[in-house]
């Protein structure tokens, strides 16, 4: 079920063990090349085409467009929440599906930034709701590196931002939002190289000419299918664990 297409009817007579689909993502720069809505766009589309397998088990709500993104505000467009602000918004969210009745709720992030903002909420929520399920994961997490090894054609086999890879599963999902004759490689090296385990907070204009990081000159739209595709899969296999649910027992022998 789509919340966006439904009526309250519709979710007042739906099965309350389904599965809420919530996407988050951003409203942010992605270079020169793609739309500042990236992010939402690539989540939302993944959680549409998992709705789409599972449509008796998924209630999708629309993608939480506002993300975390103070890394990002150096360039024009951006708009960012607080971390305070991204939490409540989306707690709020899914409170509001408890009040109706639903109990199992997986947030499929397009944005690192929310990451941690996602991993804080369900936690604050599940200390609350201790009887309800909460799931959170990237949709480009169930893309494995075998698989990007495989696909990507340029020198770097991840994804980053604005790169090879989000580049591509743009021009798949929606070509006419990739301006083609601007696709770039950018990012920016530290030297000395930093130690292999530490992380610096760094915002986009310290790391990158113009806010890409990655290789978008060898994106290409078969790439992209075969990574949503993947992606997708794995949304499907996550909505199917959640509903059906789970129990717990001893590992140790």
């Amino acid at each position: 079920m789509v919340l966006e297409r439904s009526t309250w009817q519709d979710v007042r007579d739906f099965d309350r063990e389904a599965v809420c689909l919530i996407p988050t993502g951003s409203l942010e720069q992605h270079g020169p090349h793609l739309p500042l809505f990236t992010d939402t766009l690539l989540s939302t589309g993944v959680a549409r085409l998992a709705e789409e397998h599972r449509p008796e088990k998924t209630v999708l709500y629309p993608g939480i467009w506002l993300g975390c993104s103070t890394h990002h505000m150096a360039m024009p467009g951006t708009a960012t929440a607080t971390v305070g602000t991204y939490v409540a918004v989306l707690s709020e969210v899914i409170e509001a599906g408890i009040h109706h009745g639903f109990r199992k709720f997986f947030v499929l992030n397009g944005h690192g930034g929310n990451t941690e903002p996602n991993g804080v909420a369900l936690r604050e929520l599940k200390a609350a709701y201790e009887d309800h399920v909460f799931s959170h994961c990237g949709y480009f997490q169930f893309i494995t590196q075998a698989e990007l090894d495989s696909v990507l054609k340029g020198p770097l086999k991840g994804i980053r931002h604005a790169c090879e890879a989000e580049a591509s599963m743009m021009l798949h999902l929606y070509p006419d939002r990739v301006r083609k004759d601007l696709l770039r490689d950018d990012g920016l090296e530290m030297e000395p190289p930093a130690p292999e385990a530490l992380n610096y907070i760094q915002h986009f204009d310290e790391v990158t000419d113009e806010g890409s990081w990655g290789y978008a000159t060898y994106a290409d739209a078969e790439t992209g299918r075969q990574l949503i595709e993947t992606a997708v899969a794995g949304t499907v296999q996550a909505i199917d664990h959640i509903h059906a649910g789970y129990v717990m027992r001893g590992a140790v022998k």
